[in-house]
């Protein structure tokens, strides 16, 4: 499949339609999509017909799982460092451009949202999360660290969610993502075509997500805040996974978190963990 069928663009109205379309493979990013995608927006930023850009995935499993972390693997297993390194430096631009875009970009999130998939949405304005919607920034756990922006905006999440998030790789749902303000709105996945279909007009983009936005309901994440606040405050990885160890010896409320959550951080690649959370600690003032 060419990159110019694994993402579509398409100018409907007054929005930049664009669909991630690699169901097969959980929408997960190419570098050759990386490239069209940095083009389309180019033109779209000059293109005054174009008043916002809609970011939207087909097949309903994954917005989109991540880089191609098999082709990268791949590439650097057989020698082609140049082609994995590109990968890497033109995605980051590609999530600069996003993050500073002079148009509102509106990510409808729903499935799985892992690594570039991250880096293509919550760089964004509007943050639309649906009822599938699964966050994660799980590098630690394949001896990778938080990327595509990670070290600018999880420690800017309320509290100390930002290293919960980098340290675990816990999934956070629709909820969660919401009480940590990973999304900005909660629509329901059955409503999204109806929405997107809404955003091609002309009546500004906040009045419309306004119009739709539903309660987010429980967020099971809101009930350890908390817990991760007081836990997770150390500046080495060791001084966590003590006041976890501590919190478990001591049998309150949140021994059972507290003895999850540590084991889950303990099956992380220990070089990861400290990387992940020198960015936290150094990212939360750059």
């Amino acid at each position: 499949m060419s990159e110019a069928s694994e993402i579509l663009f398409e100018r409907r109205g007054a929005a930049g339609l664009v669909t991630l379309n690699r169901p097969q493979a959980l929408n997960a990013v190419t570098l050759g999509m990386v490239r069209v995608f940095t083009r389309q927006l180019r033109d779209w930023r000059t293109d005054p017909l174009v008043t916002r850009v809609v970011l939207t995935a087909a097949g309903g499993r994954a917005f989109s799982a991540g880089g191609d972390i098999r082709a990268l693997y791949q590439a650097g297993t057989t020698g082609r460092h140049d082609e994995m390194l590109a990968f890497y430096g033109e995605e980051y631009v590609l999530n600069s451009m996003i993050k500073h875009y002079p148009k509102p970009m509106i990510a409808l999130i729903d499935g799985i949202v892992m690594g570039g998939g991250v880096g293509l949405s919550v760089h964004g304005s509007h943050r639309v999360a649906g009822d599938r919607l699964l966050f994660a920034m799980p590098e630690v756990g394949i001896g990778f660290f938080p990327d595509v922006g990670a070290t600018w905006f999880l420690p800017r999440l309320p509290g100390e969610f930002g290293a919960y998030c980098a340290l675990t790789g816990e999934r956070l749902g629709p909820a969660d993502a919401m009480t940590a303000s990973i999304a900005t709105h909660r629509v329901s996945s059955a409503r999204f075509g109806e929405l997107a279909d809404a955003l091609c007009g002309a009546a500004p983009v906040d009045a419309i997500l306004g119009a739709f936005a539903e309660p987010a309901g429980e967020a099971p994440i809101a009930a350890r805040r908390n817990a991760i606040d007081r836990l997770f405050k150390g500046n080495r990885v060791e001084d966590i996974l003590s006041a976890l160890d501590a919190e478990v010896a001591a049998g309150g409320p949140d021994a059972g978190f507290a003895a999850t959550t540590a084991a889950a951080i303990r099956t992380k690649s220990p070089t990861s963990l400290k990387l992940a959370l020198a960015q936290m600690r150094a990212g939360a003032g750059l």
